[in-house]
């Protein structure tokens, strides 16, 4: 499968190469590919603009931040994914200064930066997935015990989503599907609660969510 990544970050990269890893046939993208000359070859990742590797892939991640993504997904040229996977890795960041270790957002508890996506590009197919960690786990992250960390997941598509479950168990998670884009609303949340080590302890590489079942 082709899969492009919209976004020339940490984030970013850190997916093209996991994707890479697991022999997906993987491109990125930035506004400005010469910045990613380097990454490009050290990685062996050919880079184009948002548009090129739009059209070029199957499916692609959304890998930008939260205020920019509308943006990003116009940029890439919507029709360019019509009918395709995105994996949005975005949050709903604000601008404004964490409080106590609490990130802003600027979306409320009953909508989530997802669903404005699904509704701005309803022919493009959405799934959370990637937001609640940072990219230093999020390609076969190693915990003690060999305990496997769970990656929350929603989107409206049945088929999209059993596309990025198999991505998450090759990166080695154990993927939780929350439902449709209205579960976005509980999983964008979960970057703020993952943040506060950070931000409080400066711990950013040591801790993921688990679901325990019975």
């Amino acid at each position: 499968m082709r899969i492009g990544v919209i976004g020339s970050g940490q984030v970013g990269q850190t997916l093209a190469q996991g994707l890479k890893k697991h022999g997906y046939e993987t491109r990125i993208a930035s506004r400005t590919v010469d910045k990613l000359a380097d990454f490009s070859k050290s990685s062996g990742i050919q880079a184009g603009t948002p548009a090129e590797v739009a059209a070029w892939a199957e499916g692609v991640v959304l890998a930008v931040k939260g205020d920019a993504a509308e943006a990003a997904v116009r940029e890439a040229v919507a029709a360019n994914l019509s009918g395709k996977l995105v994996i949005d890795t975005t949050n709903p960041i604000a601008p404004d200064p964490p409080e106590d270790g609490v990130v802003r957002f600027f979306t409320s508890p009953n909508d989530s930066l997802m669903e404005r996506l699904q509704s701005a590009f309803p022919g493009l197919r959405f799934v959370k997935a990637f937001n609640s960690v940072g990219s230093a786990l999020m390609v076969n992250p190693q915990f003690p015990g060999a305990a496997k960390p769970t990656m929350f997941y929603c989107g409206n598509d049945a088929h999209a989503k059993a596309l990025v479950a198999r991505i998450l168990d090759q990166f080695g998670w154990d993927g939780a599907d929350m439902g449709t884009a209205k579960a976005a609303r509980a999983i964008e949340p979960l970057c703020q609660l993952w943040c506060i080590p950070g931000f409080r302890e400066n711990k950013w590489t040591n801790h993921a969510f688990a679901l325990l079942r019975r």
